[in-house]
């Protein structure tokens, strides 16, 4: 504060003259001086002390005035928000340059605070103390992959299944992750936390959020002040907070949505007076996109790996932003500046600092590639080993405390860096005349010695002193709970943890979801389109239904595909229930919103967007069939079809919350859907249906709703008997009173019915219960919504735990050489120290140079063009490790894609050269290219894919011992020995994020690339010594002769020094410098040093030159730009030259070698299927869940329908219910589907990966995963048809059961080959599943089974009904079921009428018989009796009125297979010519 006093030029008010630039200058000035006397903002209190009052009067004062000034420039930011609009910013200006002045964090946050404790709105602070605290989770076992048959073994481990569904299946053992921890952390300190990966930093900061879910146990006590762990999570969960390493949002909402929302939920109460809530709102947004330098990102997509949106790097910084918005006190950041360059990672570093100093909030750190600035920033650094707190206390005392045990001392290091390279047994070196015997050196050592040191008493005393303090000081606490309260809106309950009630929460909820949905405009059209299609598909259809018993039947069809098709447009939500998982864990831990709340907001929003949609669709189907003209009933239909499907949405979010996982889900849902459809009326009436089914009705929102619909229709209109209903009929039959219609509900003499008995004895409805059945749906969506909203609050998949790692078990030859790499590893340690001779037997043969000048690339945007690279000129060569350097966004991943060939969108200019010649097809071949994105087909384990890049990629001649000796290799130098064996998985259950990059680079090295090796980001994730050892590797690879090109963030003094030469890039792609970096990066600086930018002298020269261009917040050194430097510099001029030198040099020595074929591929196309399709086979059976899935939910939908219709005799209904059941074979292709095509757009992504280094072609692919389904198809088509055809009783002759089930085989894969064929012709599973319903439906209309063949309009009679799939396999399976099959009718089957008096039934019905089928039960019944008529005799009577012959049957059959050749045709060409990669 002494820098404040009035002896120093403290500002004095009574000067009101002095103009505000003046003033401004001032204060600009005293606030640098503070700065840089004191970077910490430590107190520095002299001996005599300082006026308190006076000191305060002036502080109050100075901030009054930076308050009124951060208003200003608030006020003109927003200004200039407003007036740029959507403008893009021109990143072709160096920094600074166009912005009016340089945003200075701590003036604006000063200012803020002052204008806050005027308004009297109290500071929240609170510091944490945790003591003997101990984790434990589950772990230490092998586990080993699951494989197909084992899904069955736990299947029918009933109880195990149950108890893994509630997660209290615990595999493994016990074990600490954490032990006997303790601390003590100050409101105001930074606390760094280090450790190797795996050592338990980010399950010591997740305790210390007090996030606990997930582990088994936590022992100890952790003090928030003088709150409890408990009561901490009970009365302030969010004031202690948990930022991962991953950053998960929603990606179709841009920054400033993703932002404002976070605000709409943490918008304090009390505020500054004068500001409204949105005022405020945009005041924060502004000031965080300010700090993190992302304001060209406000109306950009966030985006994830698969949706296009900002930069990864920009995307953490959102994710940064986000969790500040909470105003937490406790703050806890996992990794944060994962993907950042060294200039932004700083500048957040710097932004942590001052808003804790200036908030006085509690922050914890963990790093793993920390800069000695960095570091610098923090007070305290706790270092863990093995779960054990080997150091605790200041940073500026840690270094001295290790090199006191006995560690050699590292000056070139950075600090974090030598701190967790003492806790590697392998990286660590003693000091001269120490050794391992007399250095602590395992972890029980290092904190046993961490005990004994002064380090541990001053600990211990702080401790004392601080639970002292917490005691004695009760306003710290007054004014934390009073804070607590007045940020809470008006509303929100005194005990709740959230900032603003629960009706408020569910409002931004509904603003953020119509955003979400507002904005997926593609899959909104689709939506409609699909919806507006089937509609009228449906309404021509079923054009114009006649009022006549001929429209009866029709008419139940009707209002259940139209209840039905929107129903089933709520299946998507089961996906998206779970996919939205992780953001609704974060958001609960950020107590943004309650989870109910979220489940609540959702329904209002898709009921707005449902009502328009079904409300277009009622129209179109309603209006085009000639239902019943009244606004009432046009109203009920509609509201019965909305109000079935917010029933069945309702459904299935709520099977989303309550399973673990999609499998279980699918599994579930199969069943109950399948009871739903099966019951709902239609296909069985409910006087059918057993006592053990009618009352699924009463709980089945698809039958209540088809009732209602059916009642609504029906009770309005009065049927007319046509002639073809009245029996007899035809010639001088014209006498009603010996007629009668077959129509359920006709009386004799009469041929009208009246609509309400016909359903009320057909279908067992009371037109009096439509109303009854309505509130019944109701108290579903009640009790749906109520059950959604619990099961969210309670059920929490996914929020905690560590990753597990599987296994393949060892064989014979795995064992072997597993054997031989550790062996190989414990003569590599043992030599430690000596120099390191690994990999000095490599030797790569290629001399080849790549070379690009004048390189510049432009990708369209919605309104031009935009240059991503602008005149670049470089070259790589053999020998030599290139660093490929820049600002995030810069254009580093561009310019690598563009060098490897990868890019299929925008404009390449410029000439990129190999030996002065353009690439061949073997280019890309000839390259490997380990990419940022760590994509693998995630059932292999290390060493197969290893092997699987060296059998495709080496040449074909190679022999196979020596490609697998060279994989071994690969392993070891990689270090992946214990992982070797390891199943790669995917993020969440699979190898660590730093165990993936490795196997991305092995998998690239397996490949001997002949030419050239392209790493994007090899180190991004990496802890330093893991970045360390890869980047060690990559220069004995360029010291055997490899050349290699390398982007690399962060990269520390050491790291730096292993690079030859350097590209740096600045923001538009343009190039800054080329050439080499020299000893200690000396010509690198002598060049900067030249053109008027002198890097100090202690700095690192990696971080230092990206300041220096304007990477970061600060401006750039000088006042030219340095793209304008290097374009004018002799330097270039140089670089030109020397291409030139080494094109002609290189053209000289290749015309007098003999010719080389350039072939794309490495191997023949047979043996690319073999290996391709040897690893799909492997992927499915590794994969048990995706077959056992299939397999289950064939076997419960025939076992349902099968024992619905059990033992069916061979009377006239059972007749028609074999028609059914053979309609249920239909079912497949919906349940494939949905399964096939997000398994096949999986393992394309896999492909394009793959194939963009021409591993194999894309027939290897295609062909490989329609054989993998066929094993799986078999065993599907078998069980269904077993479950299916024999419990009703269907013929069991071995002619037709053998038909049936090859017809019911080759359903099975024409579903796999039409799911794989729509997955083949759209971007995207989610895409092809939004195309479904629509085709399945079209599909399932037109096949004759709801609307027979004579009754269909001829338009699509003509053509649509024969090129039908469906037509044939229902045409060949209900002929071959009926032929010769005689009927019987039951007694309630008989349609009666009496003969005319003098006749009997028989010589009455003569003629009619002669042209009728069916037969007369008592042919000689005279007058005075009843004749009983049945119409039919024989099935043959049936199918043939719908036009089906028997003869025609194995035509069908054939007909059906060329439609299973045709979706290969199409599968094998989209597949080729379709590339939905766009990069």
């Amino acid at each position: 504060m002494e820098s404040l006093s009035p002896s120093t030029g403290g500002v004095k008010t009574s000067t009101t003259s002095i103009s505000e630039e003046t003033m401004v200058g001032d204060l600009e000035n005293q606030r640098v001086n503070l700065n840089s006397s004191n970077p910490r903002g430590e107190s520095n209190i002299g001996q005599h002390g300082v006026d308190v009052a006076a000191a305060e009067a002036e502080f109050m004062e100075l901030s009054r005035q930076l308050s009124g000034l951060s208003r200003r420039m608030t006020h003109n930011s927003i200004r200039d928000a407003q007036h740029s609009g959507n403008g893009v910013k021109d990143y072709e200006k160096g920094a600074g340059e166009g912005d009016d002045e340089q945003f200075d964090l701590e003036a604006h946050l000063r200012g803020v605070e002052g204008e806050e404790r005027n308004a009297g709105i109290k500071p929240k602070q609170i510091g944490v103390l945790w003591q003997d605290l101990t984790v434990s989770g589950i772990g230490g076992v092998k586990n080993y992959i699951a494989t197909f048959p084992d899904a069955f073994i736990s299947f029918f481990n009933v109880f195990g299944t149950i108890r893994s569904i509630f997660g209290m299946d615990k595999k493994g053992r016990e074990f600490d992750i954490l032990k006997n921890i303790r601390g003590v952390a100050k409101p105001g300190e930074m606390i760094l936390v280090l450790g190797r990966p795996g050592s338990g930093c980010t399950t010591f900061l997740k305790v210390i959020a007090n996030q606990r879910f997930g582990y088994t146990k936590v022992d100890g006590e952790v003090l928030y002040g003088r709150f409890g762990a408990d009561t901490f999570a009970k009365r302030f969960r969010g004031e202690a907070v948990y930022n991962q390493e991953d950053d998960i949002h929603h990606p179709t909402l841009t920054v400033g949505q993703t932002l404002g929302f976070a605000l709409d939920t943490k918008t304090p109460a009390k505020r500054i007076p004068g500001m409204t809530t949105a005022e405020f709102k945009e005041r924060v947004i502004n000031l965080l996109l300010k700090m993190f330098n992302i304001e060209h990102t406000v109306n950009t997509v966030v985006g994830n790996p698969f949706v296009r949106g900002v930069s990864g790097g920009e995307r953490k910084r959102v994710s940064i932003a986000e969790m500040m918005i909470t105003k937490a006190t406790v703050c806890c950041w996992d990794n944060s500046t994962r993907g950042l360059d060294a200039s932004t990672a700083l500048d957040y570093a710097k932004s942590l600092r001052i808003m804790t100093n200036i908030y006085k909030t509690t922050t914890f750190v963990s790093l793993y590639q920390a800069s000695e600035n960095i570091y610098e920033q923090f007070d305290k650094v706790l270092v863990i080993d093995s779960g054990r707190e080997v150091y605790y206390g200041p940073t500026r005392e840690a270094r001295a405390y290790f090199e006191g045990l006995g560690f050699a001392p590292k000056p070139r290091q950075t600090t974090p860096d030598y701190l967790t390279g003492c806790t590697d047994e392998y990286e660590r070196e003693y000091a001269d005349s120490r050794a391992s015997s007399t250095v602590p050196s395992s972890p029980e050592e290092l904190e046993k010695a961490f005990h004994e040191s002064p380090a541990w008493t001053a600990l211990n005393e702080e401790m004392e002193q601080y639970r002292e303090e917490i005691n004695r000081k009760n306003e710290i606490h007054e004014h934390f709970i009073t804070a607590v309260k007045e940020d809470k809106r008006l509303g929100t309950s005194k005990k709740s943890v959230y900032t603003i009630p629960y009706h408020r929460q569910i409002w931004a909820l509904m603003k953020r979801q119509f955003l979400l949905k507002w904005q997926d405009k593609f899959s909104l059209a689709v939506s409609w389109i699909t919806s507006i299609a089937v509609a009228i598909v449906t309404g021509t259809l079923y054009l114009d239904l006649p009022k006549t018993s001929a429209g009866a039947f029709t008419r139940g069809g009707l209002m259940f595909i139209a209840l039905l098709f929107n129903a089933f447009q709520a299946f998507s939500e089961l996906a998206s229930t779970m996919l939205g998982r992780p953001i609704v864990n974060k958001h609960k831990a950020f107590t943004f919103h309650r989870p109910s709340a979220l489940w609540l907001a959702q329904i209002c929003v898709d009921l707005v967007f449902a009502s328009t949609q079904i409300l277009v669709f009622s129209i179109i189907v309603y209006f085009m069939t000639n239902l019943a003209r009244s606004a009432g009933a046009f109203f009920t239909f509609y509201l019965m079809i909305l109000s079935g499907y917010i029933a069945m949405t309702l459904f299935f979010r709520t099977v989303g919350c309550l399973c673990p996982d999609f499998d279980y889900a699918m599994k579930f849902a199969a069943v109950i859907i399948t009871l739903f459809v099966i019951t709902s009326g239609y296909l069985i009436p409910s006087q059918a249906q057993g006592d053990w089914l009618s009352w699924i009705f009463y709980i089945n929102g698809l039958g209540l709703g088809f009732s209602a619909m059916m009642m609504n229709e029906f009770k309005r209109v009065t049927l007319r008997c046509t002639s073809e209903s009245l029996v007899p009929s035809g010639p001088g039959y014209n006498d009603l009173n010996h007629q009668t219609c077959t129509l359920a509900g006709s009386k004799p003499g009469t041929n009208f019915i009246n609509g309400g008995d016909y359903i009320n004895l057909t279908f067992s409805y009371n037109p009096d219960h439509l109303w009854r059945n309505f509130g019944i749906i109701m108290t579903l969506i009640v009790f749906f919504l109520g059950a959604n909203a619990l099961l969210g609050e309670y059920f929490q998949y996914g929020a905690g735990g560590k990753t597990v790692t599987f296994y393949a078990k060892e064989n014979a030859e795995r064992k072997k050489l597993n054997q031989e790499l550790n062996s190989k590893l414990q003569e590599r340690r043992s030599k430690r120290g000596q120099p390191d001779e690994s990999g000095s037997n490599l030797k790569i043969e290629s001399k080849a140079v790549l070379t690009w000048e004048n390189l510049s690339y432009d990708v369209p945007i919605p309104n031009g063009q935009i240059r991503l690279l602008k005149d670049v000129f470089g070259y790589v060569k053999p020998g030599q490790l290139t660093a490929l350097m820049g600002a995030s966004g810069a254009g580093k991943t561009t310019l690598l894609d563009v060098l490897a060939a990868r890019k299929n969108i925008g404009v390449i200019s410029g000439d990129i050269l190999i030996d002065g010649k353009p690439p061949g097809t073997s280019f890309q071949r000839g390259t490997s290219y380990a990419e940022q994105l760590d994509v693998h087909e995630s059932t292999q384990t290390v060493r197969e894919a290893l092997r699987f890049s060296a059998y495709l990629r080496q040449p074909y001649e190679v022999p196979i011992e020596e490609k697998n000796a060279y994989v071994e290799e690969v392993i070891a130098l990689l270090e992946m020995e214990n992982i070797a064996d390891a199943i790669i998985g995917d993020p969440t259950t699979g190898l660590a994020v730093e165990e993936r990059k490795r196997v991305t680079i092995g998998v690239e090295l397996a490949a001997k690339p002949e030419l050239l090796l392209f790493l994007d980001e090899p180190t991004s994730g990496l802890d330093s010594q893991s970045a360390f050892n890869i980047v060690r590797f990559l220069k004995k690879l360029a010291n055997a002769g490899q050349a290699i090109l390398c982007t690399i963030h962060q990269p520390n003094a050491s790291l730096f020094e292993n690079f030859d030469r350097l590209l740096l890039l600045q923001r538009g792609g343009e190039c800054v410098y080329f050439g080499d970096i020299g000893k200690d990066a000396e010509v690198l600086l002598n060049y900067f040093y030249k053109y008027g930018a002198h890097c100090p002298q202690n700095a690192n020269p990696a971080e230092w030159m990206l300041d220096a261009i304007g990477a970061g917040q600060a401006p750039r050194i000088g006042d030219r730009d340095w793209g304008e430097i290097w374009r004018s510099s002799d330097e270039l001029k140089a670089v030109k030259e020397e291409i030139k030198r080494l094109q002609e040099s290189r053209i000289a020595e290749i015309g007098s070698a003999p010719p080389v074929v350039d072939k794309e591929y490495a191997t023949p196309l047979s043996y690319q299927i073999k290996l391709v399709m040897k690893r799909t086979n492997l992927s499915f059976w590794r994969s048990p869940n995706y077959g056992f899935t299939r397999f289950f939910n064939h076997i419960a939908i025939a076992l349902l329908s099968g024992l619905c219709f059990l033992d069916l005799d061979d009377s006239r209904a059972s007749m028609q219910y074999r028609v059914f059941i053979i309609f249920q074979v239909t079912v497949l292709p919906a349940l494939i589907l949905a399964q096939v095509e997000p398994k096949y757009d999986i393992a394309r992504m896999i492909f394009y990966r793959e194939q963009s280094s021409k591993m194999y072609s894309q027939f290897a692919f295609a062909l490989s995963m329609v054989i993998a389904e066929l094993p799986y198809s078999i065993l599907c088509a078998f069980g269904f048809f077993v479950c299916l055809y024999f419990p009703p009783g269907m013929s069991t002759e071995p002619d037709r059961a053998g038909y049936q089930f090859l017809m019911i085989l080759v359903t099975e894969i024409f579903s796999v080959t039409l799911g794989q064929a729509i997955a083949a012709l759209t971007p995207s599973a989610f895409i092809g599943a939004l195309l479904n319903p629509f085709l399945l439906v079209t599909l399932s209309l037109f096949c004759g089974v709801t609307v027979p063949k004579p009754n269909m309009p001829k338009f699509w009679r003509s053509w649509l009904y024969e090129l039908n799939p469906f037509t044939r396999l229902i045409s060949g399976m209900v002929v071959t079921e009926l032929h010769s099959t005689p009927v019987n009718c039951a007694e309630w089957e008989y349609n009666t009428f009496t003969p005319p008096p003098g006749q009997t039934c028989e010589s009455y019905a003569a003629d009619f018989l002669n042209l009728a089928p069916g037969y007369l039960r008592n042919a000689s019944t005279t007058a005075q009796e009843i004749c009983q008529y049945c119409a039919y005799r024989v099935g043959d009577e049936f199918f043939e009125a719908l036009d089906l012959s028997f003869d025609d049957r194995w035509r069908d059959f054939g007909i059906f297979v060329a439609f299973v050749v045709s979706n290969l045709a199409i599968l094998f060409l989209a597949s080729r010519h379709l590339n939905f990669s766009r990069r």
